[in-house]
Order: C-alpha cells, then sequence, then structure tokens
C-alpha cells in the first residue's frame, strides 16, 4: 500500500466520520425542537389554566385538604394538597422531558 491509498483511506474515514457528526448535529437540533414545541404546549395549557381557572370545579390552591387555620386577628394557610398535586404534575412533567 503505498501513501496515497492511505491519504485514501483516512479520507473515507474523516468522511463517514463527519457523516455521523453531522447525523448527531441533526438529531440534536430535532431533539432540541420538539422539547421547545413541548415548553410551547406546556405554556399553552398553564395559560389556559390561569385563565379559566375560576371556572374549573377545583381551584389550585383551594383544594380540599388544604389548611386554613383562623384565629381573631390572624389567619394561617397552608395548601398541603396543592403543593402535593403540583408535586406529582412537575415530577411526572420532568420524567418525559427526561425520556
Amino acid at each position: 500500500m503505498g501513501p496515497a491509498s492511505l491519504i485514501a483511506g483516512r479520507s473515507w474515514r474523516l468522511r463517514a466520520l463527519s457523516a455521523s457528526a453531522e447525523k448527531s448535529a441533526i438529531m440534536m437540533h430535532m431533539s432540541m425542537g420538539r422539547k421547545l414545541i413541548a415548553l410551547g404546549v406546556f405554556l399553552v395549557v398553564l395559560g389556559l389554566l390561569l385563565t379559566f381557572g375560576e371556572r374549573l370545579p377545583l381551584r389550585l390552591g383551594r383544594l380540599p385538604g388544604d389548611i386554613y387555620v383562623r384565629g381573631k386577628h390572624t389567619g394561617f394557610y397552608f395548601p398541603i394538597v396543592t403543593c402535593l398535586l403540583l408535586s406529582v404534575v412537575l415530577s411526572l412533567a420532568m420524567w418525559l422531558f427526561r425520556r
């Protein structure tokens, strides 16, 4: 094998590597596009919840199980069920994004 054949072999490998790197970059951009679409859908759903949230039968922050203690001159409110629900929803969303 002469030097010309070694150079030709290397250029073929470089082209193969650059093609796989290009394919990897395209897949990364497609993945980023899907994440942006999912983020957009999430923001639309969040906007709809904020807009029409008062009309829903269960309001966030006023769910059954949220603790509210009213004294003579003070009040204490702890939305424990709302916190649990938001934790489950956000955990599910993060799990889906990692997949």
